[in-house]
C-alpha cells in the first residue's frame, strides 16, 4: 500500500497494548453502568461506547484528532441523565476502533460514520463534533443528512484552513509536559492549552499516542462554500476565545453567511480545550439546543 494511503497503526504491538491500559484507565472517569459494542463497517471496526437513558433521541459524541471517547469525561453524566449517549472512537485515530481500509475524503468518512449509526439503528441523532469532530460531523451532514436532527460543533475543522500556529501550539504544549508540574497551569494559561492540566490518567493515552501512533491522514479541510450551504440541520457553533485552530470572529461571521440553521457563539477566556475548560457551560448549550428545537432565537451575544 502506498505510504500516502496506510491506514493508521501503532508502531508495535507492545506500544498498542500500552496505549489500550492508559485508554482503559483513561475511560474509568466514564459513570457506569457503560457499555461498548464493536460495530463492523466497510473500513473496520469501530468501537462504540454507551451511557444514559434507554429512551430519547440519542446523542453521539466524536472527539478531536488523536483523541478518543475518554476525552467526554466531563459531558457524559449529565448528557446522559436525559438521553442516550453513545461516544465513537474516530476509525483511523488511536482507540479500540482498528481501521482496515482506506478512508479518504469527506465522502468516506460520512460513509462510515453512517454505517455505524446505521448498526445502532439510531435516528434523529443529536451529532456533537469537537475539532476534527467537528469535521466529521459536518461531512455526515453534507454527505449522509437523514440521520441526523442536529448538530454541535465545538471549536471545529472545516471553518477555516488549519493554521501553521496550531501545530506550534500542540508542539509547546508537548514540550511542556516536560515542565515542572507547578509550572503547568501558567504553562496552560499562557498557551490556552488544558491539556497542560489535565489528570495524569487522562494525560496519559494522549502522551503515548503522540509517540507511538502513526497516520497519514490529512488535516480537517476546509470545507468550501458549497458544502457549508448544503448543511441543512439545525447547528450550534460554539467557538473558543482563544482558540488556536480558528479565528474566532471570521469563524462565526464564514458560518453566519454560509450555514443555513445556525447559533453561533463564542465562549471567552476559554482555549482549543473549551468542553473540559468549561464543562457546565458545554453541557448547558447542547442541552439547551437540543431542547428548543434549533436556533429559532437570535445569536448569542458575542
Amino acid at each position: 500500500m502506498p505510504k500516502a494511503q496506510r491506514v493508521g497503526r501503532f508502531t508495535s504491538a507492545p506500544a498498542r497494548d500500552r496505549f489500550l491500559q492508559a485508554y482503559d484507565v483513561a475511560m474509568g472517569a466514564w459513570p457506569q453502568p457503560r457499555s461498548e459494542v464493536d460495530v463492523h463497517t466497510r473500513f473496520g471496526t469501530v468501537h462504540v461506547h454507551r451511557y444514559g437513558r434507554t429512551q430519547g433521541r440519542p446523542i453521539v459524541l466524536l472527539h478531536g484528532a488523536a483523541g478518543t471517547s475518554s476525552n467526554w469525561y466531563a459531558q457524559v453524566a449529565e448528557l446522559g441523565a436525559c438521553h442516550p449517549v453513545y461516544a465513537i472512537d474516530t476509525i483511523d485515530d488511536p482507540g479500540r476502533s482498528v481501521q482496515q481500509g482506506v478512508v479518504i475524503g469527506s465522502t468516506d468518512n460520512a460513509a462510515w460514520l453512517d454505517e455505524t449509526l446505521q448498526a445502532l439503528d439510531l435516528q434523529a441523532v443529536h451529532l456533537v463534533g469537537w475539532s476534527y469532530g467537528g469535521w466529521l460531523a459536518c461531512a455526515l451532514a453534507i454527505h449522509q443528512p437523514e440521520r441526523l436532527a442536529s448538530m454541535t460543533l465545538i471549536d471545529p475543522g472545516g471553518l477555516q484552513k488549519v493554521p501553521l500556529s496550531f501545530y506550534a501550539n500542540v508542539l509547546l504544549g508537548a514540550l511542556a509536559t516536560l515542565a515542572p508540574r507547578r509550572t503547568r497551569p501558567w504553562l496552560g494559561h499562557v498557551l490556552a492549552n488544558h491539556a497542560l492540566v489535565m489528570p495524569p490518567e487522562q494525560l496519559a493515552p494522549v502522551m503515548l499516542a503522540a509517540r507511538t501512533w502513526r497516520t497519514n491522514r490529512p488535516a480537517a479541510r476546509r470545507l468550501d462554500d458549497d458544502e457549508l450551504r448544503a448543511i441543512g440541520v439545525p447547528v450550534q457553533l460554539l467557538v473558543a476565545g482563544r482558540s488556536s485552530l480558528l479565528r474566532p470572529e471570521r469563524a462565526i461571521t464564514r458560518a453566519q453567511q454560509l450555514i443555513p440553521q445556525l447559533r453561533a457563539e463564542i465562549v471567552p477566556g476559554v482555549g482549543h480545550g473549551l468542553p473540559l475548560e468549561n464543562p457546565a457551560l458545554v453541557n448547558q448549550r447542547i442541552l439547551d439546543f437540543i431542547g428548543s428545537g434549533g436556533p429559532a432565537s437570535a445569536d448569542r451575544p458575542m
